[in-house]
């Protein structure tokens, strides 16, 4: 009988890392520079094999926008596909809430609830982590990449 995990996708910039939780503990990761179109298949067939996946989770942004709607599209795929629930989280669930890149000296900061642009004159060293356990009161079924960040200019 395979182990029953959950399965974490940070696909907001490179590399792509990909967490695989049992009983909300990691247990073992994946990390990769390859572009999330081509990978995310791969890693989720293969973990599929070894596997039986309960959940899906992943960042839904900020981040790459093009990176989040491929990860939200082929992970809602798989989960409508193999029935297993989608949850979501921001971004800065990953980093420690720090500053995340937008274009330029933008970038997007995290105030209470609220994600807004500010400019920064020195950029952040930004790293997206796998944490060792998973808090699921952070993650929400609206799964939907976060669009309604307020526009760059």
């Amino acid at each position: 009988m395979p182990k029953r995990v959950d399965l974490l996708f940070i696909t907001l910039s490179s590399p792509i890392k990909v967490g695989i939780y049992e009983d909300n503990r990691l247990i073992e990761s994946i990390e990769t520079h390859e572009k999330s179109s081509d990978v995310l298949p791969k890693i989720f067939e293969e973990l599929s094999k070894k596997y039986e996946i309960q959940k899906l989770l992943y960042a839904n942004g900020p981040g790459s926008f093009m990176a989040i709607k491929i990860a939200y599209i082929f992970l809602k795929s798989m989960s409508i596909l193999k029935n297993i629930p989608l949850f979501a989280t921001d971004a800065f669930y990953f980093n420690a809430n720090q500053p995340i890149k937008a274009i330029g000296k933008l970038f997007f900061v995290k105030i209470s609830s609220e994600i807004k642009t500010q400019k920064l004159e020195i950029a952040p060293e930004l790293d997206f982590m796998l944490p060792d356990v998973l808090d699921y009161s952070e993650f929400s079924t609206t799964a939907a990449p976060l669009y309604g960040i307020g526009a760059v200019g």
